[in-house]
C-alpha cells in the first residue's frame, strides 16, 4: 500500500511510473494494454483473502490460486453479466502484463529485482456465452512472499464500494499510515506523491475536497473520518483522517470480543457455505463489532449464532447488489 504501483486512470496507462522514497525506488512499466488499474487490484485482493484465511486455518497454500469467477465478482462489487466476466479478462491481462523494477539495499550492496504482479493467469473452463467458470491464478514471489509473512492488512469490506479510483487508493493510504491509531495527518503534497496521482496540486486538492465533501454529507469512507484542513496555500494544506473505531485489532484478521470465546475451526467452512464469496474472517470481525455495539450478552452458541449472522449478510447484500 506504501507505493503508487497501480493507475489511478479508468483509460489505458502508457505512461512509465517511477516513485521514490528514501533510498528506495520502484518503477512500473505497462504492458501494451497499460497499467494495472486500482481496480485490477480487485482480483489480488481476493487471491489473498483466499490464502490468508487457509494459512489461518492451518491448510496448505500455493502461489496458484484457483477460484469461481462468479465469486469474485460478487465478492468484489463487480457485475456479473457478460461485460462483468469480459473486464474481469482485461484485469487479468493487465495484472500479467505489468512489470516492476525495484533496488533492495542490504548493507552496502544493492540489489535490482523486476517482477510482475501476477506470474500468469489460465481460465479453466469458460461457457459458450463467454463467461468464465473458474480461474487460475499464479501469484508472483513478491505477492506471495509478503503473505506466507502476513504483511497485508484487512480491508473493510465496503472498499470494494469505492467507485473512484482515487477514494479507493485514499483509503489504502490512510489504512496503512493510520492503522489502529486515533487519528493521521498527511499534508496534500505527500498525499499527492503516495498517490502517484498525475494531477496538479490544485487539482488534486479539488479531488480530495469533493472526496472529503461527500463523507461529510454520507458518512461513506470506511473505517475513517476524513477532512480537509485548509492552511491558505495548497502545498501546506493538510488531510485528517480519525479512526471510526472499526478497525481490526486481533488474530485472525479481526477482533476478538472478549465476552464471546474463540469459535471452533470447523464452523468456518459452513460459514463459507451460508456466505460463498464473502471473507468469512471479515465476517467474524463484523459479527463481535455488531455485538459489541448491542451491548447483548454473549450467546449460548457462538458457532451458531456467528453463522446466522453469516447467512442473514449474504441474503441481505445479494439484494442490494441486485438492485
Amino acid at each position: 500500500m506504501e507505493h503508487p504501483v497501480f493507475s489511478l486512470s479508468t483509460k489505458p496507462d502508457l505512461r512509465v511510473r517511477r516513485y521514490e522514497h528514501n533510498d528506495a525506488w520502484i518503477e512500473i512499466k505497462p504492458s501494451a494494454d497499460g497499467l494495472a488499474t486500482i481496480h485490477d487490484r480487485d482480483i489480488l485482493i481476493f487471491c489473498i483473502s483466499q490464502l490468508i484465511a487457509a494459512i489461518n486455518e492451518d491448510r496448505e497454500v500455493s502461489q496458484s490460486v484457483r477460484f469461481k469467477a462468479f465469486d469474485l465478482l460478487t465478492a468484489t462489487n463487480r457485475m456479473t453479466n457478460g461485460r462483468g466476466y469480459e473486464l474481469l479478462k482485461g484485469a487479468l491481462e493487465r495484472l500479467s502484463g505489468t512489470r516492476i523494477t525495484t533496488n533492495i539495499t542490504t548493507g552496502d550492496k544493492e540489489i535490482m529485482r523486476g517482477f510482475g504482479l501476477i506470474d500468469s493467469f489460465e481460465i479453466v473452463r469458460e461457457t459458450r456465452d463467454g463467461r468464465m467458470q473458474e480461474i487460475e491464478v499464479k501469484l508472483s514471489d513478491w505477492v506471495f512472499n509478503a503473505i506466507q509473512s502476513k504483511e497485508v492488512l484487512t480491508l473493510h469490506r465496503d472498499y470494494f464500494r469505492l467507485r473512484r479510483p482515487i477514494e479507493r487508493r485514499l483509503y489504502e493510504i490512510i489504512r496503512k499510515h493510520c492503522g489502529k491509531q486515533a487519528e493521521w495527518r498527511v499534508s496534500l503534497e505527500v498525499l499527492r506523491k503516495k498517490c502517484g496521482s498525475g494531477s496538479t496540486t490544485k487539482e488534486f486538492k479539488r479531488l480530495i475536497g469533493k472526496v472529503c465533501a461527500d463523507d461529510d454529507a454520507n458518512n461513506h469512507f470506511p473505517d475513517f473520518r476524513i477532512s480537509l484542513e485548509d492552511r491558505g496555500g495548497s502545498g501546506s494544506d493538510i488531510l485528517l483522517a480519525e479512526s471510526r473505531g472499526s478497525v481490526p485489532t486481533g488474530i485472525p484478521n479481526g477482533s476478538k470480543n472478549a465476552h464471546v470465546r474463540e469459535l471452533q475451526a470447523d464452523v468456518f467452512h459452513l460459514a463459507r457455505q451460508k456466505a460463498p464469496g464473502w471473507d468469512v474472517y471479515e465476517l467474524e470481525r463484523q459479527w463481535r463489532a455488531w455485538i459489541n455495539t448491542t451491548g447483548s450478552p454473549p450467546p449460548r452458541d457462538p458457532e451458531a449464532a456467528y453463522l446466522g449472522f453469516c447467512h442473514k449478510w449474504s441474503n441481505r447484500n445479494k439484494r442490494e447488489f441486485n438492485r
